[in-house]
């Protein structure tokens, strides 16, 4: 009998993999597939867009791709960008450029690109414009497709007339799939000549879009591409700088000093790929130090706004690639913002935690003697009565890590010592 149920158990389970493995062969299996190029082009969102198109092309399952464009601008090699414009216009399926989700924009090269496609969407509010220069911030880089054709269609700001260039802008094209059905049984030209698009499939009761399957980069790309914009990446420098100065001064090693290095990487990518100002990269640099110096010497307000200004004029200055690639005025202030929280408030508060007790003040310990926890060169810390306090002497008073020390005087944050008389 148990054979005989095991024997059923397993004739029923052949007969369920039959039944599904003939429904899977009837269903469509073509797709439509979605590439997000939205932000900053750098090379990688480059090589990931001309891969994408050529892995679509060569599974054979997808129907047509679409290029969801929202950037700025491109920072990258023009060699690059004119590869991915030539595949654009002789593409080896259908390539259709989208620009959306609304609000998007395509400016630079990356409109270039846009307009390279035999079909060009874009959904309500979107905005493509300042065609030239090609690469962000080098006035001198040549367009990659050509714009003679458009140059009637450019108002005075820059920006193209959608309703003459544009094949479609309204409701049908404000979503991915909202295109897939406007772009049923349209004709698009490819490499290898016109190909009829079906952009629709039957199912019992009706028809749908082809499964959309969306192409984004990898987690790695994306990482380093928080940092491929001028906000961002002014974000991440005064914020690595800033929580590097806040590690040394009020909490030891530790977290801070791990999320201050990932800042800094980030800034370095951003600095690597975007038309900075240089300038503007020293001042956020010197502004910094000046806002630590001023905490060290007990909190001077002066320096620290100071500080702050410099910060806001780097900020507003970071690039030299307007109108394209601009610093964002609510990142900027963010950041700004975030500095003065943490220069004003946050290492005050933070350094009194550590360096106090609950019992004296720092003007009770005038005159009590203590140990040097590590040396003073002339700043370092010293341990009275169980209470580790941030400490400065002079240089040639030469205290070693383990040295008696006696307490003369209050200096800002620190206890000025001496060795004992």
């Amino acid at each position: 009998m148990k054979h005989l149920l095991r024997l059923v158990s397993i004739s029923a389970f052949v007969a369920a993999l039959l039944v599904s493995s003939v429904a899977v062969a009837q269903t469509d299996t073509r797709t439509a597939d979605v590439i997000d190029l939205s932000g900053v082009w750098d090379q990688r969102i480059i090589s990931f867009a001309i891969d994408s198109i050529e892995a679509a092309a060569a599974s054979g399952s997808v129907e047509y791709v679409i290029l969801a464009i929202d950037s700025e601008g491109v920072v990258a090699g023009r060699d690059e960008l004119a590869e991915l414009a030539a595949l654009v216009a002789e593409p080896p399926l259908p390539v259709i450029t989208w620009i959306g989700a609304a609000p998007a924009r395509a400016y630079g090269g990356a409109a270039q690109v846009a307009l390279a496609a035999d079909v060009v969407l874009a959904a309500p509010g979107s905005e493509i414009g300042y065609l030239e220069p090609t690469i962000a911030g080098d006035p001198s880089s040549s367009p990659v497709i050509d714009l003679a054709p458009f140059g009637d269609l450019l108002d005075r700001a820059g920006f193209v007339d959608d309703t003459a260039l544009f094949d479609e802008v309204g409701p049908a094209t404000a979503a991915p799939r909202q295109v897939g059905q406007f772009l049923d049984g349209r004709d698009v030209a490819t490499a290898d000549g016109i190909v009829t698009l079906r952009t629709v499939r039957d199912f019992e009761g009706g028809v749908t879009n082809l499964e959309t399957v969306i192409r984004e980069p990898n987690v790695v790309d994306q990482f380093f591409r928080l940092a491929a914009s001028p906000e961002a990446a002014f974000f991440f420098l005064v914020a690595g700088l800033t929580i590097a100065a806040f590690e040394f001064y009020a909490i030891g090693p530790g977290i801070a000093a791990g999320t201050a290095a990932v800042s800094l990487v980030l800034a370095g990518y951003g600095l690597a790929v975007l038309p900075v100002r240089w300038w503007a990269v020293i001042t956020v640099v010197l502004s910094v130090l000046l806002m630590a110096w001023s905490y060290q010497r007990g909190g001077i307000f002066l320096f620290t706004v100071l500080g702050l200004l410099g910060l806001t004029v780097a900020g507003f200055f970071f690039t030299d690639a307007a109108p394209q690639i601009a610093p964002g005025i609510p990142g900027v202030l963010l950041t700004i913002g975030s500095a003065a929280f943490f220069f004003l408030l946050a290492m005050p508060t933070v350094a009194r935690a550590r360096f106090s007790t609950q019992t004296i003040g720092r003007e009770g310990l005038i005159g009590r003697v203590g140990a040097a926890v590590t040396a003073l060169t002339p700043d370092g810390e010293v341990d009275i009565d169980g209470a580790v306090w941030r400490a400065t002497s002079h240089r040639e008073a030469g205290i070693s890590p383990g040295d008696p020390i006696e307490v003369i005087g209050v200096e800002g944050w620190f206890l000025e010592v001496d060795v004992p008389s």
